[in-house]
């Protein structure tokens, strides 16, 4: 496979929001979006995004996964950005439409058919810092991807960094700007140190990285950041918590500084973790603070990590009962 994200099927389906309501979705060329160069995202921002998966089963059938959660935040997201209303119906059948249109095309496991929902204000005005665009794109792209981490998920090592990923009241929209505003610290962490990714700890608060939401494990405790609007609800992350609950684990949903990670870290049997759409759940071997390398447990995957990681590709796979009707089936 070609690197993840960057293979995309020859069509997509979108949709326009002009005079106060939505077109009738349309299959387009991929290619084929023309903005005008005032338009408002290119200047103020206005936009955001989904990330979710398509799966093909061993019967054949393919099935999104968790595609409810995934539209309920690409709504949040635009409510929050002051964006036009998203029609949810209408978008569940935008997802539906085009995947069953290229459901050939759906890789079988480890591969995926990732889906990517994005909304942008259209508005032609350089004039509207202040105010929201009254017009609107909504479109839903296709790419067929690999595993994440061909050859295998290696433990990550992360720059602990006392600074936030993005403004605090909008940590929990997924818009591209809070993508961009994490690029220079990864950058430079990477550099410096070697990091992969950078663990966001504003005045030692552990938050998330950029991109994904962090997990650590300490023996039968998974421990993560209670939800506010400080960071990115993930929905890989709410899948992770409620496989753990069903495993009989205590799921502590609270405040974790920076002093209690490094402690709780230096165990033995210590885990920590990433998790997100693409990457799943990815091990964290080595956490780096103050010029100093903290081991994380033994530095590798951990048993537990692997379980929960196993657990959910089981469900998405459709070789463990989907309990908790996290699948649409497409076709």
């Amino acid at each position: 496979m070609a690197a993840f994200g960057t293979v995309f099927v020859p069509e997509m389906v979108i949709s326009r929001y002009e005079q106060s309501g939505w077109s009738q979705p349309q299959m387009v060329p991929v290619d084929s979006i023309s903005l005008h160069p005032g338009a408002h995202v290119l200047h103020y921002s206005s936009t955001c995004f989904e990330g979710l998966k398509a799966f093909r089963h061993a019967d054949g059938g393919v099935y999104v996964f968790r595609m409810d959660r995934n539209v309920n935040r690409l709504q949040q997201s635009s409510e929050l950005l002051s964006l036009p209303k998203v029609d949810g119906a209408m978008l569940n059948r935008m997802i539906l439409d085009i995947v069953k249109h290229y459901a050939a095309d759906v890789p079988t496991p480890p591969g995926s058919m990732y889906i990517r929902p994005t909304h942008i204000g259209t508005e032609a005005s350089i004039g509207k810092a202040a105010a929201p665009s009254l017009e609107s794109m909504l479109y839903v792209l296709l790419s067929p991807v690999g595993d994440y981490f061909a050859g295998g998920a290696k433990p990550l090592r992360l720059l602990l960094e006392d600074n936030a990923r993005c403004a605090a009241h909008m940590g929990m929209v997924k818009s591209g700007g809070n993508y961009a505003s994490a690029l220079q610290p990864i950058m430079k962490a990477r550099a410096a140190v070697q990091a992969d990714q950078v663990l966001f700890c504003p005045n030692g608060d552990v938050q998330e990285t950029g991109a994904a939401n962090f997990l650590l494990i300490d023996g039968n405790e998974i421990i993560t950041k209670a939800l506010d609007s400080s960071f990115l609800h993930g929905v890989t992350r709410d899948s992770i918590l409620t496989l753990a609950r069903d495993r009989g684990m205590t799921v502590s949903e609270r405040e974790l500084t920076v002093d209690e990670l490094l402690e709780r870290a230096a165990k033995p049997g210590t885990e920590a973790a990433l998790s997100g759409t693409a990457a799943v759940l990815t091990p964290v071997g080595t956490l780096i603070h103050n010029g100093k390398e903290y081991q994380v447990g033994s530095g590798e995957a951990g048993s537990t990590t692997n379980a929960l990681r196993q657990a959910l590709n089981d469900i998405q796979w459709g070789k463990a009962e989907d309990k908790h009707g996290w699948l649409t089936k497409v076709c």
